[in-house]
């Protein structure tokens, strides 16, 4: 039998994968880009632990670093899936999120998540880069 990755040869990793992890940082598949759950951590790998508005900004800069990768930025993200330690915390974790993405037009989901631990957020992210330098996500009529 054929090896699967052999024939995908349009999917690629993305970022230094962690060699405890069964899993890469993101994979562009085509022209979409999947960000794998990221918390918050500078450039350097190290946590950032503090409020849950210091930890939202750290985990969207670890996504934006890792798009930036691919030459997509906040922009090009269609798609974000965030999981909050306590939800006591949505109302401050989404100021922060709506200073980010405050002209996006992103499908979103927020939900609590008890298996977050040692952070306050997790969020995973899609992002929509066409390969061939488009521009990206087609900023159309947000649907209402």
């Amino acid at each position: 039998m054929q090896d699967a990755r052999a024939s995908r040869k349009d999917i690629h990793p993305i970022g230094k994968k962690n060699p405890n992890l069964p899993f890469h940082p993101a994979v562009r598949a085509g022209d979409f880009i999947f960000v794998s759950g990221q918390v918050a951590k500078d450039a350097d790998g190290n946590m950032i632990s503090g409020t849950i508005e210091d930890e939202t900004r750290g985990t969207i800069e670890a996504i934006r670093r890792i798009l930036a990768e691919e030459g997509a930025t906040l922009s090009d993200v269609v798609r974000v899936t965030t999981y909050l330690g306590d939800a006591r915390d949505f109302g401050r974790y989404n100021r922060v999120f709506g200073e980010h993405f405050k002209d996006a037009v992103l499908a979103r989901t927020t939900v609590e998540a008890r298996a977050v631990i040692n952070t306050k957020i997790e969020m995973d992210a899609i992002a929509y880069k066409p390969r061939g330098g488009g521009t990206g996500v087609p900023r159309g009529k947000p649907i209402v």
